[in-house]
């Protein structure tokens, strides 16, 4: 977890400092979801680019185990909410999807296409102890997903686990003569793991310096990130 409050005071600490304008709290919140997001979709991609280098690298496999590290603050296990004929509700926060189970048994993802020929061949066909689900939409446009087969007993009962999606970093404040007082209860600090500081406030750094079009302060932001960069390789 990482202090909503020290990002932004360092974020409106260096803007001061370069003379380059107030960051509100509305603007700074909205650069920090974005920054957020970037930096915790990135470790997804990161893992998918350093898992396809072939032979046993130590540098990558240490690459991937520091980004689970970062990750496994994400997930989570629960049980999801029954609505009806075999037929379940995603947790509202899910990002990506793990295993499912069911007793025990762990239920493969399949699609409709090979559904059908699962229900069709009495070797594959799903049983209690190789069920199978399948994803889809409903006409609300939200993601379900559907167990197969129909007559598991006490089938009601699936476990999943997934990584879930960052929860909105938020700063409030009182305003008070014109300037803001922190309220923390009413806040949310960022959810990635603490190394991820010093890369969020350029983020937010650079966010902000291209909304209020000064180029110079972007600039100084990405001369930061770059430094950072070089300083973890070294």
């Amino acid at each position: 977890m990482i202090n909503i409050d020290t990002v932004y005071q360092k974020v409106l600490a260096i803007a001061n400092k370069e003379q380059r304008g107030y960051i509100t709290p509305q603007e700074f919140n909205l650069f920090a979801d974005y920054a957020q997001k970037d930096i915790f979709e990135k470790y997804f991609y990161d893992i998918n680019q350093f898992s396809r280098v072939p032979g046993n690298n130590t540098e990558y496999s240490d690459a991937i185990n520091s980004l689970e590290e970062k990750i496994s603050n994400f997930k989570r296990r629960s049980t999801l909410i029954h609505i009806g004929n075999q037929q379940f509700r995603l947790p509202d926060d899910y990002y990506r999807l793990g295993t499912l189970s069911y007793r025990n048994n762990e239920i493969e993802s399949v699609n409709s296409k090979d559904l059908l020929y699962l229900q069709s061949t009495q070797l594959l066909k799903p049983t209690a102890k190789r069920p199978v689900y399948i994803r889809y939409e409903n006409t609300a446009g939200t993601e379900r997903i559907e167990v197969f087969p129909k007559d598991l007993d006490g089938g009601t009962t699936v476990v999943v686990n997934y990584v879930k999606k960052p929860e909105k970093p938020s700063w409030s404040g009182v305003e008070i003569n014109n300037n803001f007082l922190y309220n923390e209860s009413a806040s949310t600090n960022f959810e990635l793991h603490a190394e991820e500081e010093n890369l969020l406030i350029v983020k937010i750094l650079q966010l902000a310096g291209i909304s209020m079009k000064d180029f110079g302060l972007a600039q100084a932001a990405g001369q930061k990130e770059a430094n950072d960069i070089n300083n973890e390789k070294s």
